[in-house]
């Protein structure tokens, strides 16, 4: 019988058998379809069925001979998970990039964000729909998004500004009530220790984020106000 009088949808039947079969068991299969329905033409069955013409040269030679050929998987090696789950780094990506912001000036072109990979991991069960099992550790996130470009870095703290316009004013204010206190015998003065840390505004103590690039910079200290009168804490 030739391939040419076997109808379309037979022939969809030979491929789709051909691709649930494996290693030698798929090259034996191959081998005998060619030689049965393409006069033992690789060539053909590269070009009719679509199959690798060293694929077919190899299962007629294992026909032949009786000799079969070891299959060396192993050596091929894993594939990265985004590779084995392409949909995963457009999710990630797509939670990740909504959080993130260009270089404030404009000197590089990385992207940073505030955002940890055991953040993301829960983000794409929490909107994505994965399920825990189906998902790689925390570990394997954070390499992924290494591989994407983002890094984990510790925040930079900016250096303080030593004076602002408003300086001098304040100290002159501060002045100005020590003297009314002084001089005033109902006012009773009080010692307060403002050192105690308090996270307001954009203050970081020891955090860090995701980030493509340099450091991000955040406020050294905070500044509250206590009794009309500005206080670092």
């Amino acid at each position: 019988m030739d391939i040419n009088e076997i109808p379309d949808t037979l022939k969809s039947i030979i491929k789709s058998t051909a691709e649930k079969l494996g290693g030698a068991a798929k090259r034996e299969y191959v081998a005998e379809i060619t030689i049965e329905l393409l006069g033992g033409s690789a060539r053909k069955a590269e070009s009719t069925l679509g199959w690798s013409r060293d694929m077919v040269k190899t299962g007629m030679m294992e026909l032949t001979t009786g000799i079969r050929c070891v299959d060396n998987y192993s050596s091929r090696g894993n594939k990265k998970t985004e590779e084995k789950m392409p949909e995963l780094g457009e999710d990630i990506r797509s939670i990740v990039d909504p959080k993130s912001q260009t270089d404030p000036n404009f000197q590089t072109p990385f992207t940073y964000t505030r955002i940890t990979a055991n953040a993301v991991r829960q983000a794409l069960i929490d909107e994505k729909g994965y399920t825990d099992d189906e998902l790689p550790c925390e570990n394997t996130i954070r390499n992924i998004l290494n591989r994407m470009g983002y890094q984990l870095k510790r925040i930079q703290k900016t250096k303080p500004i030593k004076k602002i316009p408003e300086t001098d004013a304040i100290f002159e204010n501060v002045t100005e009530a020590n003297r009314q206190a002084d001089e005033d015998p109902n006012t009773l003065r009080i010692s307060i220790d403002a050192k105690a840390k308090v996270n307001i505004g954009e203050f970081s103590e020891r955090m860090e984020n995701q980030r493509v690039g340099e450091p991000e910079e955040a406020s050294d200290h905070n500044t509250t106000t206590l009794s009309g009168y500005p206080t670092s804490t």
